[in-house]
């Protein structure tokens, strides 16, 4: 049984907006590596139930993929609080997915906002 949800653009917002923390992998059927990185993602998702695991399948959801500028696949983004603070292309391990999970779930989120806030004043200023 699958932990995963299947994303589109029918369901994104709903998803994102609407969970603290989403681990989203970007892959196409075609995609090799992306094979290779399917039993570790769907595993990091059966071992972490308090987290949404989704998928977005570039070759159906094209939209998605452009929206957030998929060059290369598969790519790993995290959404924690509505905001992106992890983008990767390339298979991750499943100690290094490991590590994201527990880096991602300890972030503090006002600390990177203000951060986000901090480099708008700064480009503002330029």
């Amino acid at each position: 049984m699958s932990h995963t949800v299947d994303l589109t653009s029918e369901n994104f917002s709903d998803i994102v907006d609407n969970n603290d923390l989403v681990f989203i992998d970007f892959w196409a059927e075609w995609c090799g590596p992306c094979k290779s990185f399917a039993p570790v993602f769907d595993g990091a998702a059966e071992n972490h139930p308090d987290i949404v695991f989704a998928k977005v399948n570039t070759e159906e959801a094209q939209d998605l993929a452009g929206q957030f500028g998929i060059r290369s696949i598969p790519t790993l983004m995290v959404f924690k609080e509505q905001v992106v603070v992890f983008s990767q292309a390339g298979a991750l391990q499943q100690s290094q997915l490991d590590h994201l999970v527990a880096e991602a779930k300890k972030l503090d989120m006002e600390t990177v906002r203000q951060e986000i806030e901090n480099r708008k004043a700064e480009k503002s200023t330029a």
